[in-house]
């Protein structure tokens, strides 16, 4: 299933960078955008489920809940196919694919493919986590002041004061603070040492399933703002390599008060 996973994304990133700079671009809302790569991508990874395991159920950004024929599965696909599409409109390199597998509420498989870079992350529970086939970890800072830490901007952001009083928290604490625009890759990174934690309010599941998964088998630890299990279906997420964990939880509920 892991390697099937890894295929389907290969071949949707490949879809991205044919279209790229030609794809037609709408609006979802202010500055939510969808482009038709967003929809061909999907498109193309729901028919490959739907052929592959005709059972499962599939939830899509762009399409929503959508349960297969055949009948109910423990077995749940989450995918996005385009994670980072104003980048892509704008033809910034920074998106990818992201595919995720949910068990009984448990995800067991996770990829997340950066076309630009050829970069595979892959992770199956028990496992460990992979780029490009080989062995990843989270990094060992131990010190928020010494910490490259990331985020993403919510749809609303210019509704939420609070995330402005997080961001700029976090920037007089952390060694540097990143915002690329796509959650998928923002989690990988975490996974790999690239950074030492990311957060975010106004997730959804399938920007962070299969980078969820990442990090806890790359030695990580995800939870909600209050150091509490981490549903996807809930919108907060704090990941981190454990290590800087608990600074950068003070740091969120500093900046509530």
């Amino acid at each position: 299933m892991l390697n099937f996973a890894i295929q389907t994304a290969r071949d949707a990133g490949s879809l991205l960078i044919q279209k790229l700079g030609a794809a037609q671009i709408s609006k979802k809302g202010d500055i939510d955008l969808v482009t038709e790569a967003d929809i061909a991508a999907e498109q193309l990874i729901i028919e490959r489920i739907r052929s592959h395991y005709p059972q499962h159920t599939i939830l899509a950004e762009e399409s929503g809940d959508a349960v297969t024929l055949g009948q109910s599965s423990d077995w749940k696909w989450i995918i996005d196919p385009l994670d980072g599409t104003t980048n892509y409109a704008h033809g910034y390199p920074c998106f990818c694919v992201s595919i995720a597998a949910e068990f009984k509420g448990a995800i067991e498989i996770g990829v997340v493919y950066d076309p630009m870079r050829n970069e595979m992350f892959a992770a199956e529970r028990g496992q460990g986590a992979t780029l490009n086939g080989r062995t990843i970890r989270v990094s060992d800072v131990d010190d928020l002041s010494r910490a490259m830490v990331c985020t993403g901007f919510p749809y609303n952001v210019r509704e939420r004061h609070d995330f402005a009083r997080e961001f700029a928290k976090f920037t007089m604490s952390a060694q540097a603070v990143r915002r690329d625009g796509s959650a998928a890759i923002d989690l990988a990174y975490v996974a790999c040492g690239r950074f030492d934690g990311f957060w975010e309010d106004g997730l959804n599941p399938w920007d962070m399933a299969a980078g969820v998964l990442l990090i806890e088998e790359a030695g990580g630890h995800v939870s909600n703002y209050s150091d509490q299990p981490l549903s996807i279906y809930t919108k907060q997420v704090l990941t981190s390599n454990g290590l800087v964990h608990q600074a950068m939880m003070s740091v969120l509920n500093d900046s509530q008060r």
